[in-house]
């Protein structure tokens, strides 16, 4: 995790981020790129899967920059870190972001939101799907620590399978780290016992494996409340085993961690 892509806009989970960016460039000896990221063509004014588009505002690239660069001046200047750098790249939109994810070992992006002051589901997305590299979803909650405690959410799905392939950097690091699965969210596949050998062949200490019921809330809300139970820092997620238009209407896990996390998720599709 030495390379970190930090698309940067005014949002309301822009300070978070930049916060994650510096835990992660600290601890891997690495260093998070800023680039300027384009507002959006449509305005999001309703919530999925209903949604009302409306023109945005004129809005030039000068604009971006400047805007974006005065985020990363601000948060270099309160941080003291040299663990940034901004890139001389004009701004990019969400296609540009993706294509340049693959350029770096991860991308940062805020939790979605619903409004002109949050972050897009777009921006997520085309990062996720495009990008080929794992991305690590940041709520507005600034972190203090990322990776000491972590929960793996572990369905037996491909998509499970290779967010712990991504994340093996951050989990070889952890003091911690919790395998959980949830009744009735698992697909045809290997044992959560399997995978907690798996993790033993590389390293990786101090694993336990636990089994939830998915309850009221869905498997989504008993991964969230198990993090919250064990002090987690990080979740680490395989996102969409099911697919993104059938959880938009019946809702699914990785839906309702994208609108309720309250600690960074790294997903990786």
């Amino acid at each position: 995790m030495k390379s970190i892509l930090l698309p940067v806009e005014p949002n309301t989970c822009i300070e978070a981020s930049f916060a994650a960016a510096g835990l992660l460039a600290g601890r891997f000896e690495g260093e998070a790129e800023c680039v300027a990221l384009k507002p959006s063509v449509v305005d999001f004014i309703a919530p999925d899967p209903v949604v009302v588009v409306l023109p945005q505002a004129g809005f030039t690239d000068a604009e971006a920059i400047k805007i974006a660069r005065e985020r990363f001046d601000t948060y270099a200047a309160a941080s003291g870190k040299a663990l940034f750098r901004w890139s001389s790249r004009q701004p990019i939109d969400d296609a540009g972001l993706a294509s340049l994810s693959r350029l770096f070992d991860i991308t940062i992006v805020g939790r979605p939101g619903v409004g002109r002051n949050e972050p897009r589901m777009t921006t997520l997305e085309a990062a996720l799907f495009e990008g080929g590299r794992p991305i690590l979803m940041v709520p507005p909650a600034v972190p203090r620590s990322i990776g000491t405690n972590i929960l793996i959410h572990w369905n037996a799905s491909t998509e499970s399978a290779r967010v712990i392939h991504d994340a093996m950097p951050i989990l070889r690091h952890a003091e911690k780290v919790t395998l959980l699965s949830v009744d009735g969210n698992m697909v045809a596949g290997p044992r959560p016992a399997e995978m907690l050998d798996y993790l033993s062949r590389h390293g990786i200490k101090g694993t336990e494996s636990q089994t939830k019921p998915a309850g009221k809330g869905g498997a989504g809300e008993a991964i969230l409340a198990e993090a919250r139970k064990i002090g987690a820092d990080l979740i680490v997620k395989g996102a969409y085993t099911q697919s993104r238009l059938r959880q938009m209407i019946f809702g699914g896990a990785t839906q309702h961690i994208l609108q309720a996390s309250h600690i960074p998720v790294i997903l990786s599709h």
